[in-house]
């Protein structure tokens, strides 16, 4: 009664989805943020500075749902293999199987014993599962899921992407690299923030972390592209 009364919710849940956000998100706005002041910097004119940042945007979209899609499959194949080789070893080896899941039992601290009988009742009830779970660290909150995965990588990349973009559309040329160099640090800044939040982190060093590689990064690129720019010149 009491632990209907009082429901956990753990953060662990938050895992997939989380990673695939945040990752999203900050290469949106580091990237294109990125290519708008290397491109600016480079005394390109505004059209062309916009053009680089739309382009910045479709491609990193679709490059980032491909990748987590071809990434996260890998995953999930290795897992369907492992689950397919364990699915085998239970049809013809079940009390080798038995005895394998209650070693891991006791290897935690249940008395051996007892580990067998609750390594019996488990498998009565969904031996694959059991296995799947305790043995191969397999289970519903951290199993593969590429597609979910794609998606939120690119919807996420294309709102991060959007920021220093609309930002570059709306102000004069020549506050182009400076505005958005700034805008975008404040954005990565909230997006640590939020990320550190949501997985319950310290929201100021997660804030810092993402801030400080996005500013080496736009500071890099700025530089190369200023040097190109003079050097075309």
């Amino acid at each position: 009664m009491r632990a209907k009364k009082h429901p956990e919710s753990h953060l662990v849940a938050r895992i997939g989805w989380l990673r695939a956000a945040v990752l999203g998100a900050n290469d949106g706005i580091v990237s294109t943020a990125s290519l708008i002041v290397g491109v600016a910097a480079s005394a390109a004119s505004s059209s062309e500075v916009l053009v680089a940042g739309v382009a910045g945007l479709v491609a990193g979209a679709m490059s980032m749902a491909a990748g987590e899609y071809v990434s996260v499959s890998s995953q999930s194949d290795t897992e369907n293999a492992d689950l397919a080789k364990e699915k085998f070893e239970l049809e013809n080896d079940p009390e080798l199987e038995l005895e394998e899941l209650a070693q891991i039992y006791a290897g935690r601290g249940v008395e051996l014993n007892l580990a067998r009988e609750v390594a019996a009742q488990l498998m009565e009830k969904d031996a694959l599962g059991a296995h799947a779970r305790d043995e191969l660290g397999i289970s519903e909150i951290t199993q593969a899921q590429p597609i979910r995965a794609a998606l939120a990588s690119a919807a996420t990349f294309s709102v991060g992407a959007a920021l220093p973009l609309a930002t570059a559309a709306l102000v004069p040329d020549q506050w182009v690299i400076s505005t958005v160099s700034a805008g975008s640090l404040v954005f990565l800044a909230l997006l640590g923030a939020l990320a550190g939040r949501a997985g319950g982190a310290s929201m100021w060093k997660a804030a810092l972390r993402v801030t400080f590689w996005g500013a080496f990064a736009m500071g890099i690129t700025a530089a190369i592209g200023a040097l190109l720019g003079t050097t075309v010149a």
